[in-house]
């Protein structure tokens, strides 16, 4: 029983062995297709490699420094602020880090804010969704349909007055940049540096539009984190200004009421009542005012501790980082591919012909 299996075995293998060598020798008679296919391959990976454009990558790289309040006497002080029922804005909430922070550069709004960037290009200035149009040569296809051929993107319009059709020609510009153009992340997770990748055919569009991304972001993202503290601060800044202009009604109340009543009979002491209410009016406004100014300092002081630091490390330089597809690169996969499906079209034409 073994010796037949053995043998079973050997004969399988025989038989395989030989069943590459008819299929090499088939393959090797058709030789002329093969290295047909291979040319012709070649020649196409060739005329791919000039025709497709080098994409650049533009990157800049930033660091946030974001401190946090309640620490030490500042801490103290916004303590007894509360306890005079002001809210100062101390201790702000972290919305925008990490992953977040992350999100808001892909953010619509923000992509949307960049592309209304204005920007100098052959000497006229365009906004960079204007560019990007340019670009990609939407214009020329849109001169044929009248509801986009006056379409246009100034540089930082008033979005209410936008149509329907600019919404859903941002929505494809924003759709192409969020999906493979822009990249923002940590290169290394031990670092906290943040680094933003934008990539494009166009050398220049690449660099302004990393760069107002940034800038648009790092904006936003002060006067979120910022909001809080500065509506306190105005709020109290109106009530000093308020309760100064009391305070100052006040003291020229006073000085009428004392001119009313010189060289009053002394009989008449009623008559000296309007400045004696005058003057309590001052002692109280002044007290307030004191106090109010008191306050109007911490806030301020509170506003400088919550506006974080962005401070950008790199910036994208001229010239960019360069992708491009080689020529000797097109030769070589042109010319392999071509030939293996040369090949797999042989082998399936011979294996229908057994059927």
């Amino acid at each position: 029983m073994d010796n037949k299996s053995v043998t079973n075995d050997e004969i399988s293998l025989k038989e395989l062995i030989q069943k590459g060598k008819e299929w090499w020798c088939y393959l090797l008679s058709e030789w002329k297709i093969i290295v047909l296919a291979g040319l012709i391959g070649s020649a196409l990976g060739l005329a791919y490699s000039f025709s497709k454009k080098p994409i650049y990558t533009a990157t800049l790289s930033f660091a946030l420094e974001d401190e946090k309040s309640g620490g030490g006497g500042l801490g103290s002080a916004l303590g007894l602020a509360s306890s005079f029922g002001f809210d100062l804005g101390g201790g702000g909430g972290s919305i925008f880090t990490g992953s977040n922070l992350t999100e808001l550069f892909k953010s619509r709004k923000m992509v949307e804010q960049t592309l209304l960037t204005p920007v100098v290009v052959n000497n006229k200035t365009i906004s960079l969704a204007e560019m990007y149009i340019q670009n990609v040569k939407w214009r020329e296809s849109w001169e044929k349909n009248p509801k986009l051929k006056n379409i246009q993107f100034f540089p930082k319009p008033d979005r209410t007055y936008f149509t329907r059709v600019h919404d859903s020609i941002f929505g494809v510009i924003y759709k192409n940049l969020s999906g493979s153009n822009l990249t923002v992340g940590q290169k290394d997770k031990k670092v906290d540096i943040i680094s933003i990748d934008v990539t494009s055919n166009d050398e220049l569009f690449a660099k302004y539009c990393c760069e107002a991304l940034a800038t648009e972001v790092g904006r936003f993202y002060v006067e979120t984190k910022t909001k809080k503290a500065r509506a306190n601060m105005d709020i109290l800044n109106k009530q000093t200004d308020s309760i100064r202009r009391e305070l100052n009604a006040s003291i020229t109340g006073v000085a009428v009421a004392n001119d009313n009543t010189f060289n009053l009979n002394p009989a008449l002491n009623v008559r000296r009542t309007p400045s004696a209410r005058k003057q309590v009016d001052v002692q109280a406004n002044t007290a307030i005012l004191t106090e109010l100014v008191k306050q109007t300092e911490l806030a301020k002081v509170t506003l400088r501790k919550e506006t974080p630091l962005i401070q950008v490390i790199d910036r994208p330089i001229l010239p960019l980082k360069k992708d491009s597809f080689g020529k000797a690169k097109g030769l070589i996969i042109g010319g392999f591919l071509a030939a293996f499906l040369a090949v797999l079209v042989l082998i399936v034409k011979e294996l229908f012909k057994g059927f």
